[in-house]
């Protein structure tokens, strides 16, 4: 770290405009002088920082790579329609690796660190204007500048009409607190403030990293439901309760299905099958029971949404279910699949449905969840 001010100035000297600063031991250390130091140095010769105390940018497209993690312990994932913000570096890596072993399309990745120089309000704006993004998502820790969160706010405020942003705010508590100015040299605040900000941005709050690719993928992938009803098929009734109890406890709604409809169904599915909502075409289901169900009902205006769970260990059910679900997309409404098991089928399923653009949960909450944010979305479109 003590070198890095000499450095920089030697690059500002022959004309470099960008710098990624990798080196720890600055601001976050208590070493705040030399940081300061850095920063007046940019600002002589002109030079953009990222960093310091950071992995810099991944580039899936263009194979720009600075993460200085071998692919073997953090993989690069492929190009996609998602790109992740991140303070933490550590965070950032994982992700990175995460989403490589599960083919998804993370296609940028920026880490800024203790943000000497670029912010994720710089961030957000170079990814609002790359067409090849259709989501971006923030790992935030703590905002450290005065009139970051305005800036913030009316940044995300511009581009959240055009793309979602989905934001995980780590530091909540009073010891994560702490661990937040230790980390990045940022001051976490308050977690209702941030709350409230992100209320007012129209961006989507997450409780978790996993939460937040999961209605990322949600959001990159399905289009803005009209409204929160959602239509539930399964073919377990165990999970088709699991998921109306997740719908229902995020304000979402599971009307039943009109009596004329319900009749018809009654008809061409299993005698035994509940055709109330949700629907569960039961453990003998068919390929086709499933069919019979999206067919007869998305087209209609009673539903806004699908939630499908298919247990792929049932026998009456075959990798041709895929194409069925796949179809639906016609309808022009949101579907998420719950897909729940380790066998061979079940994960070449899953596959075939997520390269088809249909995102896959491994339980309904998670899928309720994913649901909520593309509702929660559409809202946020309307009202800005």
């Amino acid at each position: 770290a003590p070198t890095v001010p000499k450095i920089l100035e030697e690059a500002g000297m022959k004309g470099v405009k960008a710098a990624i600063i990798i080196s720890s031991g600055f601001a976050e250390a208590g070493n705040a002088e030399l940081e300061n130091w850095v920063k007046a140095v940019a600002r002589q010769y002109g030079v953009r920082v990222l960093g310091p105390n950071c992995i810099g940018i991944y580039n899936a497209y263009t194979n720009f790579d600075t993460v200085f993690l071998p692919a073997d312990r953090a993989g690069r994932p492929p190009p996609g329609p998602l790109a992740l913000i991140s303070q933490s570096g550590a965070v950032a890596a994982a992700i990175m690796d995460w989403a490589a072993r599960r083919r998804l399309g993370l296609g940028f990745l920026a880490n800024y660190g203790n943000k000497a120089d670029v912010t994720e309000v710089e961030l957000l704006e170079a990814f609002a204007a790359d067409h090849r993004v259709k989501v971006i998502t923030v790992y935030v820790e703590g905002f450290k500048y005065p009139g970051e969160a305005r800036r913030f706010l009316e940044t995300a405020r511009k581009i959240v009409p055009k793309k979602p942003i989905v934001a995980y705010k780590a530091g909540r508590g009073g010891a994560a607190q702490r661990a937040v100015k230790s980390h990045t040299a940022a001051m976490a605040g308050a977690y209702e403030m941030y709350r409230g900000l992100f209320q007012q941005a129209g961006v989507v709050e997450a409780s978790s990293v996993r939460e937040m690719f999961d209605m990322a993928k949600a959001l990159a992938t399905q289009p803005t439901p009209r409204g929160r009803r959602v239509l539930v098929v399964s073919d377990s009734g165990g999970m088709g309760i699991q998921a109306v109890d997740a719908l229902e406890a995020l304000g979402l709604e599971v009307p039943e299905v009109p009596e004329s409809i319900a009749r018809e169904l009654k008809r061409e599915l299993l005698p035994f099958a509940a055709v109330s909502n949700p629907i569960d075409v039961t453990g003998s289901a068919t390929d086709e029971h499933y069919k019979i169900v999206l067919d007869a009902l998305l087209p209609t205006a009673f539903f806004d949404m699908a939630l499908i769970v298919t247990l792929m260990q049932v026998p009456g059910l075959t990798k041709n279910l895929a194409k069925y679900v796949i179809d639906s997309k016609r309808y022009g409404k949101p579907i998420a699949v719950v897909n729940f098991g380790g066998s061979e089928l079940v994960q070449r399923f899953e596959e075939e449905l997520e390269d088809q653009g249909i995102p896959v949960y491994p339980t309904p909450d998670r899928a309720a969840k994913a649901l909520w944010a593309l509702y929660k979305y559409g809202e946020v479109k309307r009202r800005l």
